[in-house]
């Protein structure tokens, strides 16, 4: 059993990430193994996540993966850990678009049987929070509502009177945080600048926020609350049993190709692009790729000119290759060297911002030129959950394919599909998009591969071909 909470809010802006953060680190600092886990699709807060703990940030996102995983999977990243902190997203009860709660907050809060702690932001009422916190916590009785953190009170008088007005609302205050511009973490288009990006800054502001939760919140009873959480049912999730479940294959047996998997030693090398430019990634997909026989070898895209020695496949993720086009576009033997890779039909997985890099220039600087499209930025977010079908046989998923994804960009990419695009999508103008050439499957998509584990084995298998 470990011990967990989920930390929430009444709307976005009120200070989860700030409050998650510093009690991730606050409880690390304090000895204690802390496993960081983020509501919802997101990539960046994670990376803050990562910073105050030491381990990898995980989301648990009941729309991409379905509800029936969230548990396995935060069983998985939380194994050998003390205590989990997950952060909420949005409102504690904001979820998919038109499906009620599912993958809300709430949702989540429910699946993992955890305590909810509330973080209100306080600088513009008094007795009026009050009212607020009763009706969070009275809206659904099927979720605990623990406590209340109060964020942003301006003085000793104010958060007395915070006090006061919650002494009778039945939910204990476990925390309140005075104004702290250095705690907050500068933002841009698609919220956060990442973590990869702020180097020594980061360290700064994950620590000054575990100092200010520190000194402001009752840390004895915020564990003593994560604690209370029940056992959960279940086994936790694992990459080599998804694999072999998904491939209908036993641990040491055939692949659904036929063929013996990798012997140990032989592993297809598969280049896993990071660094300040790609920094989106979830955590499952470099272990499912291990656990489908590949040998996942990182590589900056800013920095090495070369793909990784004996690179057999190509995965580029997303993340804000728009901030750094001019450096992307210098290093040419990398885009020619990830160019010859694609033309020589290897398999290549792209995701929004490996689309982009794939393209011919964005926003006028020359990329890799795999695809005949052009990328720019755009006034337009493009942000949601998204349901799509593969419209044609990939390196990634046969035709006919259903995935849940999300689209999370502020750029264009001209076309919007190839002759033959990857996903068509379940909208109202029924759109299709992305591009697959030979090896090549490149997309907007953002998709978790935990909820189809056959993805990785089909590409690790092309890889090996």
């Amino acid at each position: 059993m470990v011990a967990r909470l989920v930390v929430a809010a009444p709307s976005s802006g009120s200070g989860k990430t700030t409050v998650a953060t510093g009690l991730m680190a606050a409880f690390a600092a304090a000895g204690l193994a802390v496993s960081p886990h983020k509501v919802g699709p997101d990539y960046i807060d994670p990376g803050y996540h990562a910073l105050a703990t030491g381990r990898p940030g995980r989301n648990l996102d009941a729309f991409m993966c379905g509800p029936g995983l969230v548990a396995p999977l935060f069983a998985h990243g939380a194994r050998g850990c003390d205590v989990a902190v997950v952060e909420g997203v949005m409102g504690l009860y904001d979820g998919a678009s038109g499906q009620g709660e599912l993958a809300s907050t709430a949702h989540v809060a429910k699946l993992l049987r955890a305590p909810v702690v509330l973080v209100v932001d306080a600088s513009s009422q008094s007795r009026s929070v009050a009212a607020l916190v009763h009706g969070f916590a009275s809206w659904d009785p099927g979720v605990r509502m623990g406590g209340v953190i109060l964020n942003k009170v301006g003085s000793q008088r104010h958060e007395e009177l915070l006090r006061d007005a919650l002494g009778s609302s039945g939910v204990p205050v476990l925390g309140a945080l005075r104004r702290a511009p250095q705690v907050q973490a500068p933002s841009r288009h698609l919220g956060l600048v990442p973590v990869a990006e702020r180097g020594a800054a980061a360290l700064e502001s994950v620590a000054a926020s575990a100092e200010q939760v520190r000194r402001g919140c009752d840390m004895e009873a915020l564990l003593a609350l994560a604690r209370s959480a029940p056992e959960l049912p279940g086994a936790a999730w694992d990459p080599h049993e998804a694999v072999a479940s998904a491939t209908g294959t036993a641990s040491a047996g055939l692949t659904s190709a036929g063929a013996a998997p990798p012997a140990p030693g032989a592993a297809p090398v598969v280049a896993l692009a990071g660094g300040a430019a790609f920094t989106f990634s979830y955590a499952e997909h470099a272990e499912l790729l291990t656990a489908a026989g590949a040998d996942v070898v990182p590589f900056d895209p800013l920095h090495d000119e070369e793909l990784p020695p004996g690179t057999r496949g190509l995965v580029i993720g997303g993340g804000f290759p728009e901030m750094y086009a001019p450096e992307l576009s210098a290093n040419e033997p990398l885009r020619k060297a990830v160019a010859d890779l694609a033309a020589s039909g290897r398999p290549v997985a792209a995701e929004c911002a490996g689309l982009l890099y794939l393209a011919r220039d964005l926003d006028g600087k020359p990329m890799c030129g795999v695809l005949d499209a052009r990328a720019r930025m755009s006034e337009r977010l493009t942000l949601g959950y998204r349901e799509a079908v593969a419209v044609s046989d990939s390196v990634l998923a046969p035709a006919g394919t259903r995935m849940r994804g999300h689209e999370f960009h502020r750029t264009v990419v001209e076309p919007g599909a190839g002759a033959v695009p990857a996903w068509g999508m379940h909208t109202p103008e029924r759109r299709v998009e992305g591009f697959v050439a030979r090896g090549v499957h490149a997309s907007y998509l953002h998709t978790h591969w935990a909820a189809e584990p056959g993805v990785a084995h089909r590409f690790v298998t092309r890889c090996a071909a």
